[in-house]
């Protein structure tokens, strides 16, 4: 089978390099340099693949051009693209169809005759420089008597104003005539312009010695070029001379201003008082460093420092709180969240890979923190961890508050351990800081959460209790302690709650999980993992000793929330057990009570999981392998009833199941009706489930039918099972072919003509040959015709159906301000009007 187009996508974009994998920083700083080539390759490259992928936007010619070897360079076959044909001609239908239909009804008009405006092969400098030119050319008849380089002799000729002759040469920015201007300053100017006046002639006679030129013949007429360059120098000369003056007159201004103040005081008669000299900086030693070498003890410095840093990590600083929404946005945005898991779910369940699976989380689990710290020698399950599903381990060396949504999940403050139990929690050095934390107060628990309260009831305690002083006694008058040792293995976890009553392990393990929680110290976080471990062996030892079912569903409810913060060691415990009841082919209590967990703790109707296939394998291989028996039967009913569960929402068939249930009910001598009950109700159970199948009928009859029908006092539940089948039945459909309409045989002989040839018409008549030739020539640009009038017309009223929206939109806008107008003005006397109108309808 072919791969998919997904798969060949991705290896197209692999091949071309456009993705692969992640690049090092030296790779990626030469990558930096060649910015401009590689993205223009990887666009190239993106045009390439995306013209292979899709073949409507490429078409070509069913057969090849005639005549391929006539040259020596065969031509290429002619390729045509719909989509741009499509696309241009929608450009050339705005350019010029749309101008003339909103220029329809319309006179006048301006016409742009300006040089090149209408020519779209000239550049605009090309266009200036046209226009320049014939500018020129037109005022040069009357620019003569204003050229400024050409001969004046004539006295006539030179521009006058007032009676007096114009002078060329002086400076318009000479600030001579300017009052207010300092004498020295203008005197300064004069002489530094003067300076600069003669040095020019001095270069101008240079550059004319140079040229070899003679000074008694009269000088020549410079060119434009040179002229330019002289008025450049000149303007950047001058300009030179006013940012020196100006800099001039700040510098003056700065030091008449620092000046200003001893002025001042100096006319007021008062003498300013000497300015204080800095305080210069000496080399010193820090006052702690210098109190310790006084005769303070090490151990004393150290404690107060661990004291203060302390104090300063658990300074908690105001949050920002977003705005509180009010119910109706509450319950759009928990919609929202709900429709966005059941999708993801649903994907799941059907094996689909997204690129961008949605995070949807509250507000609390925002701040969550799903990391791990993984040893280096365990095993990686990163990539099974993606591939069935489950979240993939991130190592993260920061340590925030871990805030689970989970209803079994409890809120952890940075005070709570010492609020509960006033006792210490670690080594001697650290007495100062539990009497720091003790004095905080005790946090406060989520108040709506009824199972969280019950959770947490046995750490907080009463109001009274968090008020009291530090209590002496290790244990409470119960006779249960607050604080205990992690174990870290099923061992140690046996050593401590072997001398607990069952009822008090739950209070235990909460107060573990709270004394060790990973907020508090990095190395909290392994040995939780390594804790979630020992209670996954400990609920399977619960169940080998027949302890309280009710329990070990309590630690069902804590593995539960610990499987979101270690989800990789939890479930590599459980694949750890699922390996032994591998091996040993025969399920205790211990095993069932396993498999009951992961159902509990992980989703069922996922396409591959990691931990929930191989169990469902597992619970398969078991009812597969295993012939019914008495001694057998309630534990085949268990789990078939447990792969009914599995499979309440994806509803995938486990033939296994329907085999072993049929052949328990079919076990002769027959067994009592109390051991055969749960049975009967797993039959019904899986045919309810199964009932939407196509083959239905084919699992269900007549083996499962006749097995309930054999059975004394089951006639209700044959009858419900007869009943499922017959409906089943009624809802099938038989294959029909399809209704073709019936085709005469033809009965006329076909006229054959030998060496026959398509491309060759036959038609002995010339005359009517051409005619032909003619018609089809016409029909063809007919078809063309018609078919741009189409276009056009389809163009037409496309647009007309967006000016027409245009206008609706504005008067829509304009007829609702105007009612508003005339409602907030008038509302009054409408309401009279009304209330006049009801009058006379109550007299009628």
């Amino acid at each position: 089978m072919p791969p998919s187009q997904l798969k060949r996508l991705k290896a197209s974009l692999r091949e071309q390099g456009v993705t692969g994998p992640q690049k090092s920083k030296k790779q990626k700083q030469e990558d930096r340099k060649g910015k401009n080539d590689s993205r223009i390759q990887r666009n190239a490259a993106l045009q390439q693949i995306r013209d292979s992928f899709n073949p409507f936007e490429v078409k070509a010619n069913n057969r090849p051009a005639k005549f391929q070897s006539f040259t020596a360079h065969p031509k290429k076959d002619a390729v045509q693209r719909p989509g741009v044909t499509k696309s241009m001609g929608e450009e050339a239908r705005r350019a010029t169809l749309l101008p003339e239909i909103q220029r329809r009804n319309k006179t006048g008009g301006i016409i742009d005759r300006r040089i090149g405006e209408n020519d779209p092969t000239m550049t605009p400098e090309e266009r200036a420089l046209q226009r320049f030119a014939q500018e020129k050319m037109r005022k040069k008849g009357g620019a003569s008597l204003f050229d400024l380089e050409a001969d004046d002799d004539l006295e006539e000729t030179a521009l006058t104003h007032g009676g007096k002759a114009l002078d060329l040469d002086r400076d318009d920015f000479d600030m001579e005539g300017l009052e207010g201007s300092d004498d020295e300053s203008d005197r300064g100017l004069k002489r530094r312009r003067s300076s600069a006046g003669s040095e020019e002639d001095d270069d101008d006679e240079d550059m004319s010695d140079a040229e070899g030129q003679d000074p008694d013949k009269p000088a020549r007429k410079k060119s434009k070029a040179e002229v330019m360059k002289e008025v450049i120098a000149k303007s950047k000369m001058h300009k030179y001379e006013r940012q020196k003056a100006k800099e001039d007159d700040d510098d003056l201004r700065e030091e008449l201003d620092q000046g200003l103040q001893e002025m001042l005081s100096l006319l007021r008669g008062v003498k300013p008082p000497p300015k204080a000299e800095k305080p210069t900086m000496e080399a010193g030693m820090n006052p702690e460093r210098l109190a310790m070498l006084q005769g303070k003890s090490r151990e004393e410095a150290e404690r107060e420092y661990d004291v203060r840093l302390r104090q300063m990590a658990m300074d908690k600083r105001a949050a920002p709180t977003t705005r509180t929404k009010t119910e109706e946005e509450q319950a759009i945005e928990e919609a929202y969240r709900l429709k966005e898991l059941e999708s993801s779910r649903l994907r799941r369940m059907q094996g689909e890979e997204s690129e961008e699976e949605p995070e949807v989380e509250d507000k609390k689990s925002k701040k969550k923190v799903g990391t791990e710290v993984a040893p280096e020698d365990e095993e990686d399950m990163g990539d099974d961890a993606a591939q069935f599903g489950l979240p993939t381990q991130q190592y993260d060396g920061k340590k925030d508050t871990v805030v689970h949504d989970d209803e079994d999940e409890f809120l952890m403050e940075d005070d709570l351990i010492a609020s509960g139990s006033d006792i210490d929690v670690s080594d001697e050095d650290s007495e100062d800081e539990e009497d720091s934390d003790a004095e905080e107060g005790a946090a406060a628990a989520d108040e709506d959460d009824d199972e969280e309260d019950e959770f947490v009831r046995g750490i907080l305690g009463d109001k009274d209790e968090k008020s009291e002083k530090k209590a002496a006694a290790p244990a409470a008058p119960s006779g249960l302690a607050y604080t205990y040792e992690c174990p870290r293995s099923h061992e140690e976890l046996l050593a401590i709650f072997g001398k607990l009553a069952v009822e008090d392990i739950p209070v235990a393990v909460q107060r573990i999980r709270a004394l060790y929680h990973p907020s508090l110290t990095a190395d909290n976080k392994q040995k939780l993992a390594d804790f979630s471990v020992a209670l996954v062996d400990h609920i399977s030892y619960m169940a080998k000793e027949k302890q309280s079912f009710a329990v070990i569903e309590t630690l069902i409810r804590h593995l539960h929330s610990l499987s979101r913060t270690y989800p990789g060691t939890i479930g590599k415990a459980f694949r750890t057990h699922m390996s032994a009841m591998h091996e040993s082919g025969v399920f205790n209590a211990g095993d069932l009570v396993i498999l009951t967990a992961i159902s509990s703790i992980y989703p069922t109707s996922d396409h591959f999981h990691q931990v929930v296939t191989p169990a469902i394998t597992l619970m398969g291989r078991w009812l597969e392998m295993t012939a019914p028996a008495p001694a057998n039967l309630a534990t085949g009913a268990f789990i078939v009833a447990l792969c009914t569960k599995y499979q309440s929402l994806s509803k995938r068939y486990i033939p296994e199941a329907v085999r072993y249930t049929i052949k328990a009910l079919q076990l002769r001598p027959q067994p009592s009706e109390k051991d055969l009950q749960p049975h009967v109700n797993n039959l019904l159970a899986m045919a309810e489930l199964w009932s939407a199948k196509l083959a239905f009928g084919q699992i269900f009859s007549p083996a499962a039918l006749s097995a309930l029908q054999a059975l004394k006092g089951q006639k209700k539940s044959s009858q419900h099972l007869s009943i499922m089948l017959s409906q089943a039945r009624l809802r099938r459909r038989p294959l029909e072919l399809h209704h073709h309409r019936p085709l005469p045989i033809r009965t006329s002989i076909p006229k054959f003509e030998e060496n026959f040839n398509p491309d060759k018409h036959y038609d002995p008549d010339r005359e009517r040959a051409d005619a032909a030739k003619l018609k089809k020539e016409y029909k063809r640009e007919r078809k063309g015709a018609v078919r741009e009038l189409r276009k056009d017309a389809n163009f037409i009223a496309r647009e007309q159906l967006r000016e027409k929206k245009e206008r609706d939109a504005e008067y829509e806008k304009k007829y609702k301000r105007l009612v508003a107008e005339i409602q907030g003005e008038e509302g009054h006397e409408a309401k009279q009007y009304e209330r006049e109108k009801r009058m006379r309808k109550s007299k009628r």
